[in-house]
């Protein structure tokens, strides 16, 4: 069955960076659009990066252009999400998720907290 299991949140301060991991299986991983979620309390769960299954093509929220890259690793069955400069405001759960056959996936999520 599909597995999603994301892994590397943690408390960092403001300006610091995290890179967050996301292992894949069950599924053929290399054929599948990536993405990540966030989840901030008491607010929508929000698309933050996407990257095409051959991992050519990216696209970012406006909030994290610039400071999140969103890539993959086809061999190893896992995508990242680098995050730079962080924000107190990027505090949330992420979620890494894959869409197959109508159907979107979802891992069980990590939390970052970004605070002094």
């Amino acid at each position: 069955q599909v597995q999603l299991v994301e892994s590397g949140g943690g408390l960092v301060q403001p300006g610091g960076s995290l890179r967050l991991s996301c292992a894949a299986s069950g599924f053929t991983f290399s054929n599948s659009a990536m993405s990540w979620h966030r989840q901030a309390p008491g607010k929508e769960r929000e698309l933050v990066a996407r990257v095409t299954s051959a991992g050519d093509s990216t696209n970012y929220d406006d909030s994290v252009k610039g400071r999140f890259t969103i890539s993959r690793d086809n061999a190893k069955n896992t995508v990242y999400l680098q995050m730079n400069s962080l924000k107190p405001e990027d505090t949330a759960v992420y979620y890494c998720s894959t869409r197959l056959s109508f159907r979107r996936y979802w891992g069980q999520g990590t939390q970052v907290t970004v605070s002094s």
